[in-house]
């Protein structure tokens, strides 16, 4: 691997109806939650890997056996790596930590932003090999669906207020603190609840992955 290239990482969790999407499951049914996860993966795969800011690796939920992962290994040529640790925090910090050993920088997003381009990552890439830091995409709910960064401190993950709104503010301020320069980029939008489903349909440029599910109730 280039220790000066640019890896890019993609959290994803095996399509196993019930244990993905379960807020929208609960309106769509475990299975079609299931697919619609599958599709969302999927197309995150396809913009990252046509970005072109370096090698590819899913890191896989709860490991890397699932079928699935290997369709997503054989169609795109990703590395499937297993995520490791307890929290949302910790498996990132493995993830990027691992991704930093052989690579100068690490870019992580996961799987739920179907509003993510192409010039989304390739801005990302531009601003660590620029200098920064550290750069995020803040989502509106209050997080952020991208972390790209040069170096991991620990700080940036331990006692994170995960799956709260609180998240990206936190982090801000962490990063403030540590004196870190940091990039924003843009603002996206995740694929939680039945109104998000909507919303992926009424824009052409995403509805074809809410093709064929059914209607919210």
């Amino acid at each position: 691997m280039d220790p000066e290239g640019i890896a890019v990482l993609v959290f994803a969790k095996a399509p196993e109806p019930g244990r993905v999407k379960t807020r929208l499951a609960a309106e769509l049914g475990e299975g079609p939650a299931a697919v619609l996860a599958a599709r969302l993966a999927l197309r995150t795969l396809e913009v990252v890997r046509e970005a072109g800011i370096g090698p590819v690796e899913l890191w896989c939920a709860p490991d890397t056996t699932h079928p699935f992962f290997d369709v997503c290994r054989r169609r795109h040529g990703v590395a499937l790596r297993a995520q490791c640790g307890g929290n949302l925090g910790q498996r990132m910090a493995h993830a990027l930590r691992a991704a930093l050993a052989n690579h100068s920088a690490a870019v992580l997003v996961g799987t739920d932003v179907p509003a993510m381009t192409v010039g989304d990552l390739r801005t990302a890439a531009t601003a660590l090999s620029s200098g920064h830091d550290a750069v995020f995409g803040p989502a509106e709910d209050g997080g952020y669906w991208l972390i790209g960064t040069r170096t991991v401190d620990d700080a940036l993950f331990d006692g994170m207020p995960w799956g709260t709104d609180r998240v990206w503010e936190a982090t801000r301020d962490r990063c403030r603190a540590l004196g870190l320069r940091v990039a924003e980029i843009a603002t996206h939008w995740d694929v939680d609840r039945p109104e998000d489903l909507e919303r992926l349909r009424a824009d052409p440029a995403t509805a074809a992955l809410a093709a064929r599910l059914p209607r919210a109730a």
